[in-house]
């Protein structure tokens, strides 16, 4: 290369079209191409960005499935990184539900037999001892977010092993489509601690490690090496743990959530989700979340950390954590939580209290009484016509979240919950249903996805970099999603903001956010005049680099 020859980052001719991050495809110009050594090696024209999603959009609808379309859009960010981004975040209500939730579903799958090429990093429990040269391996050395699964309970799937990878390429994807992280900064990272799913072991394309899982404190130990690592080779990084087993998910955050930058998103996030949607349903009710009683079905990870953040905003609001604690009920698949019960562990103790065991689902409603039903429990149809005519005779508008998915997943369709209670219910599913046409009346189903919280709490961590994670800033960021809802949709029973609007929906979820992480004193830069044009300047668009940038 001579001395006046051009270059971006670096990279010139060939080596820059293969750079995703650099790559502008067909819209270089011409005197782009002269500069950088590319004549010749694209086509002689200059197109638009406009123009080029245009393209893309055509091409997406030659594809007759959605997971035909996910792969499509992930072999576009193989090579076009912007383009992928600006695809994504022209049509964030169409294009969410391809690269994440439902669609993801069903890439974990098959991840194995999708499988074109690496994303992210591997790391397997036989590198013990190496982690911290193995993290070195990675290009960018300014890593802000790792999302680690170790595939032991992906979505509601169970144990998907390595396949359980796409869940941490997701998320991270969200981070930026949703609310403008850069995506330079983001790593995707699967953790092989092997498989206890028999299909996935004889499966010769299965991509992890073909051993059945270890004894807890094994895993543990190597956690604890991943994580001790990554403060040294990563100091900025924050760890966002996804779809862990329940009981690991619980214990690994608490073991470092004091010492360490960490959250774990199904605890937190899907925490912060909920409490956005009750703080819009007590509205509708015009009640306050103090006065209702809450029955979960499902009592693991989700349901634990949903339970403990909702009594974090009840207690902020006055209210006794005995007391709070004392107006959430669990029940899980051997019954509900009670006081005789010998098998819980240490973190459902708390919602363990005085009353007659049941095993039935309907029985508990009769006898507690609770005003909202939460299903976080992966049992597709769980909340099944008795259940919701039940909680319909108690209540004048009963609260009906059915959180489990995929879409197969879902407690009850949002057809059922307001066909059965009469267009009594307040509902929200953890997918998108339609509308739902009854009686005369429109409602709009809302999805309780965690995608409108995580985003932006990352992005007020990313922008402060905020030393410490917590329950207060998944409190402060649903009820800063909640108050997003015009009237006019709260009263058509929408509980969350329209998604096509999501990314100014999470900026401003972001800014409070870091208002909180700056008045606590856990940020690492010095505090702006105006917190919300911070976050608008740290915002990733997906535009192309300039010539010799």
């Amino acid at each position: 290369m001579n001395s006046t020859a051009k270059t971006i980052s670096g990279k010139r001719g060939s080596e820059l079209l293969h750079d995703p991050s650099l790559n502008k495809s067909t819209a270089y110009t011409e005197a782009e191409k002269q500069a950088l050594g590319l004549v010749g090696l694209v086509p002689d024209v200059t197109e638009t960005e406009d123009l080029q999603l245009q393209r893309v959009l055509m091409q997406l609808g030659h594809k007759n499935t959605d997971l035909e379309r996910y792969v499509y859009l992930t072999n576009l960010l193989d090579h076009n990184e912007a383009l992928f981004y600006r695809t994504i975040m022209s049509d964030p209500a169409r294009f969410l539900p391809i690269v994440y939730d439902p669609t993801i579903a069903e890439v974990c799958l098959k991840f194995g037999h999708i499988y074109r090429q690496a994303r992210g990093m591997y790391l397997s429990m036989t590198r013990r001892g190496k982690v911290k040269e193995i993290l070195q391996n990675w290009p960018q050395k300014d890593v802000r977010f790792i999302c680690v699964t170790d595939g032991g309970r992906i979505l509601g799937l169970g144990d998907l092993g390595a396949n359980g990878a796409g869940i941490p390429i997701g998320k991270l994807q969200l981070y930026t489509a949703c609310a403008g992280v850069p995506p330079q900064y983001l790593l995707p990272m699967y953790l092989d601690a092997g498989t206890n799913n028999q299909e996935y072991l004889n499966d010769p394309l299965y991509l992890g490690m073909r051993k059945t899982r270890p004894p807890t404190e094994d895993l543990f130990s190597f956690v604890d090496e991943f994580v001790d690592a990554v403060q040294e080779v990563f100091p900025k990084c924050c760890i966002h743990f996804e779809d862990w087993t329940g009981t690991d998910a619980v214990h690994l955050l608490q073991r470092y959530r004091d010492k360490y930058c960490v959250y774990n998103d199904d605890v937190q996030g899907t925490a912060g989700i909920v409490l956005a949607g009750m703080i819009n349903a007590v509205k509708l009710k015009g009640t306050k979340l103090k006065d209702e009683k809450y029955l979960f079905l499902g009592a693991g990870s989700a349901g634990i950390g949903l339970a403990n953040l909702l009594c974090s905003a009840l207690v902020e609001q006055g209210v006794s954590l005995k007391k709070a604690q004392s107006q959430i009920y669990l029940f899980d698949i051997n019954g509900l939580l009670e006081a005789t019960r010998k098998d819980l562990v240490d973190f459902q103790m708390p919602y363990a209290h005085q009353h007659a065991p049941t095993r039935d689902f309907v029985t508990a409603i009769e006898s507690i009484k609770p005003t909202t039903i939460i299903g976080v429990s992966t049992i597709g149809g769980a909340f099944t016509q008795k259940v919701v005519e039940s909680m319909s005779r108690i209540n004048p508008r009963p609260v009906i979240l059915a959180l489990s998915n995929p879409t197969e997943k879902a407690e009850c369709t949002a057809e059922q919950a307001y066909t059965w209670s009469k267009g009594k219910a307040i509902y929200a599913a953890g997918v998108q249903f339609p509308p739902v046409h009854y009686n005369g009346q429109t409602f709009l189903p809302g999805q309780a996805n965690n995608f409108y919280i995580f985003p932006a709490v990352g992005m007020a961590i990313f922008a402060t970099q905020a030393k410490r994670v917590s329950d207060e800033m998944f409190i402060e960021a649903g009820q800063a999603v909640a108050d997003q809802v015009p009237p006019e949709l709260l009263k058509q029973g929408l509980l969350y903001p329209l998604q096509s609007n999501i990314l100014e929906a999470e900026i401003q979820t972001a800014a409070r956010v870091a208002k909180l992480v700056f008045d606590s004193g856990l940020a690492r830069v010095a505090r702006p005049t105006d917190i919300l044009t911070f976050i608008r300047e740290q915002v990733y668009q997906p535009q192309y680099t300039n010539e010799n940038e």
